[in-house]
C-alpha cells in the first residue's frame, strides 16, 4: 500500500485532511484505505504526550501497525503528529524495504491558530495547554530537500487538497529501491548445518589428538584457523 504520512502541530487539521483523502480515494479508486493514528489506537493524548517513554511506545505501535498493513495495492494514511525528523526517517526506511511509494502531507498552521482550535474542542478532547506548547516547541518541520520528507505537500488551513497531485505521487511514482540496510539478509544455504557440524567435528578431532602428544604451552594447529593456538588456553 502506498503510504501517506500526515504531519503538523496538534490541532492543525490533520484528521480532517485525512478524512478528505480517505473519501477521495474511496470514491476515485477501487483501493482500500486504512487509517492508522492516535485515535485508532485509543490513547489519552495528554497522558501519553506528557511521558516520553509512553510517547516512544506509541510511535513504535503506530509504526508496527503501518508495517503490518503496507503493501503495493491499497492506501495507508498515518494520522499522527509525526513531528520528529528521525521518526519520519524510520518510516522512509520502512517504505524502502517494502518498495512502495509514499508522500508527506504537512498541515501548516501557526501556534496561535493551533491553540485557538484546541480551545474550541470539547473539554475531553483538548490538549492541556502545557502539553500543546511543549509539542509545538519540539516540532521539527519537514523539508522537501530531505529525501524522507519528499514528495512534500504543504497545505495551509484554507487550501484545497491537491488530490490529483497526491494521487500521482503515490500511484505513478516509481518506488525507491531498497538498499543493503533495508533489505532482509539472505537465508543460509541448505547445507549450512552440515558444514557447521563438519567444521566442529574437525576442530574437536584436532584438539583431542593434540591432548595425546602435547604438553601445556605447546602451539597446535586448528583446522580453519590462520594462527596456532596455545594448548594451555584450550585446557583452561
Amino acid at each position: 500500500m502506498p503510504l501517506i504520512v500526515m504531519c503538523g502541530f496538534p490541532c492543525s487539521g490533520k484528521s480532517q485532511r485525512t478524512e478528505e483523502l480517505k473519501e477521495y480515494f474511496l470514491k476515485s479508486t477501487e483501493r482500500k484505505v486504512f487509517v492508522v493514528g492516535d485515535d485508532t489506537v485509543g490513547i489519552d493524548k495528554n497522558d501519553v504526550y506528557a511521558d516520553s517513554q509512553k510517547e516512544k511506545n506509541l510511535r513504535g505501535a503506530l509504526r508496527a501497525e503501518v508495517e503490518r498493513k503496507v503493501n503495493k495495492d491499497d492506501v495507508v494514511i498515518l494520522d499522527s503528529l509525526n513531528y520528529i525528523k528521525g521518526y519520519r526517517y524510520e518510516l522512509f526506511c520502512l517504505i524502502k524495504h517494502t518498495q512502495t511509494p509514499h508522500c508527506l502531507v504537512y498541515c501548516v498552521t501557526s501556534a496561535e491558530v493551533s491553540a485557538t482550535w484546541n480551545a474550541s474542542r470539547e473539554a475531553d478532547k483538548r490538549y492541556i495547554q502545557e502539553i500543546l506548547d511543549a509539542l509545538v516547541m519540539r516540532f521539527e518541520a519537514p523539508d522537501s530537500r530531505n529525501r524522507w520528507d519528499s514528495p512534500l505537500f504543504a497545505i495551509q488551513k484554507d487550501d484545497t487538497l491537491p488530490f490529483e497531485a497526491i494521487s500521482d505521487a503515490i500511484f505513478h511514482r516509481k518506488a525507491l529501491p531498497p538498499n543493503q540496510s533495508t533489505q532482509n539478509q539472505p537465508l543460509s544455504s541448505t547445507n549450512f548445518l552440515y558444514e557447521l557440524d563438519k567444521v566442529t567435528q574437525d576442530v574437536l578431532t584436532a584438539v583431542l589428538s593434540a591432548q595425546k602428544t602435547s604438553v601445556p604451552g605447546d602451539l597446535i594447529v586448528v583446522p580453519g584457523a590462520t594462527e596456532k593456538i596455545s594448548f594451555l588456553c584450550l585446557c583452561a
